[in-house]
């Protein structure tokens, strides 16, 4: 009998429709569930969101070809196996991500990345609910219930409500979610698949597009899955240890890549066809009357998903950065910056491109930062303590006053190498001239990633441990 009720409240810990209790605490053994197929859904229905569609129209609009556009979509898609690969240590942790990169920055030197994966998570939380807010308030419009203040109103609140509501009940029911919005997201996106791709135009562009193309269309296609670098372990740490290390990371990748090369391709076709200046508008030009209010939805709904899981892990972002709050309370402070930012991109200022700008920005700190975090995981081989995570200054991981120079420098010079090859809205790097414009700001993470092995090979052989 006490057995049985032992089981029972394990099993009460992590259930669907039921508030999480854990945050950054180690998951014990004893509470561990789930297997890896949890994570393709995860990944998959998180990526079934238009922003793939709105970043490949924009390869094309940087003069690639349908082919070459393509191309670009698939080989980026395979980041997800580095993003998926990050949840090992998850699984080896019990934690959240940002706690294990500890290891490799040191306590101290772990709270700016923190605080940047923060805005990070809060800006494309933004985004992606003015783009669903936009979309439902088209779709209203289209079944007869109006237009004007009131219903964007009423919009955003429907958004908001959605996205706060599973993400505030945490774990389990982010994942269950994920996977029941996944099967009608992915079944509405085939569906625009068969009417986008027929039409589009194959033909060759009537010039190559350059080194700056090809670089630029990658960056974009990239800056989404480097985005999740920070997250993977927030959602693999509660799988058994005993999991299978290659099938977490085939099972994520695979989910990832399919969703987003899946609507990336759809966003080339579109483009070959006609003007995506206005990705909604454009794509919702060449489908049927009867579809159109469909694919609105389906444009809401990818944007639901994709903003569960961000607003969920800035909540533990939050911890990480020391708030004193469980992670259901915590998320109220993400949730209520989220429905500020949102308010004033509908209402009051047009911010959204200058948003997206700075986002677009910051892959010139977490390309460096996952090449320094992926580094060390990799020497280590997915081995840390995990009690010194959480031991501050009396753990292994406290370095020299809370910094651990190795990751630091390896950070800095992919930062530097970043900054110097960059070419966004609001920044542009001097080395971009000569590189002819090509822009490899993504190329910092395996500068610091090579910097990272080389100073902490050169200073002593490495201990997993420490």
């Amino acid at each position: 009998m006490g057995q049985q009720l032992r089981q029972q409240e394990t099993a009460d810990v992590d259930e669907v429709f039921r508030v999480e209790t854990h945050g950054i605490d180690p998951i014990p053994d004893a509470e561990r569930h789930g297997s890896a197929k949890d994570l393709f859904w995860l990944w998959f229905g998180s990526n079934l969101t238009f922003t793939y569609v709105i970043n490949g129209a924009l390869a094309v609009a940087f003069g690639l070809s349908f082919w070459q556009a393509t191309a670009v979509v698939v080989i980026s898609g395979l980041s997800f196996f580095a993003v998926s690969a990050a949840g090992l240590s998850g699984i080896r942790t019990g934690t959240a991500t940002l706690v294990v990169s500890r290891a490799a920055f040191g306590v101290r030197g772990n709270l700016p990345a923190g605080v940047l994966n923060w805005v990070v998570s809060i800006g494309y939380t933004i985004v992606n609910t003015v783009v669903g807010t936009l979309a439902l308030e088209l779709f209203f419009a289209e079944v007869g219930l109006g237009s004007g203040t009131a219903v964007r109103a009423l919009a955003l609140t429907v958004t908001l409500a959605l996205t706060f509501a599973v993400a505030m009940w945490g774990h389990a029911t982010v994942q269950f979610a994920e996977r029941w919005m996944a099967y009608v997201l992915a079944a509405g996106f085939g569906v625009l698949l068969l009417f986008v791709l027929p039409g589009a135009d194959t033909s060759a562009p009537a010039a190559a597009p350059g080194l700056s193309g090809w670089s630029l269309a990658f960056v974009v296609m990239l800056a989404g899955p480097f985005s999740y670098l920070p997250m993977p372990a927030d959602y693999t740490r509660y799988l058994p240890r005993t999991t299978s290390l290659k099938s977490i990371t085939w099972t994520g990748a695979l989910g990832g890549f399919v969703s987003s090369v899946a609507l990336g391709v759809a966003g080339v076709a579109a483009a070959t066809q006609t003007d995506m200046t206005d990705a909604v508008a454009g794509a919702e030009s060449l489908l049927p009357g009867w579809f159109q209010p469909l694919f609105l939805a389906l444009v809401l709904g990818g944007s639901v998903t994709n903003s569960i899981i961000t607003l969920y892990s800035s909540s533990l972002n939050l911890q990480v950065l020391g708030i004193p709050w469980s992670r259901a309370r915590a998320i109220v402070i993400s949730a209520a910056v989220t429905a500020a930012g949102s308010l004033a991109a509908l209402f009051l200022t047009d911010f959204t491109t200058s948003l997206l700008s700075f986002l677009s920005l910051l892959i010139i700190v977490f390309a460096p930062w996952g090449g320094v975090f992926l580094a060390d995981m990799l020497l280590r081989r997915c081995r840390y303590d995990a009690d010194a995570l959480h031991a501050g200054s009396a753990g292994a991981y406290w370095y020299r006053a809370g910094y651990h120079p190795a990751g630091l420098a390896a950070l800095l010079a992919g930062l530097v190498f970043s900054a110097l090859t960059c070419d966004s809205a609001l920044w542009t790097g001097p080395l971009v001239a000569p590189l002819g414009g090509a822009d490899l700001t993504l190329l910092g993470s395996v500068v610091s990633g090579l910097t990272y092995w080389a100073l902490v090979r050169r200073a002593r052989p490495y201990d997993a441990a420490a």
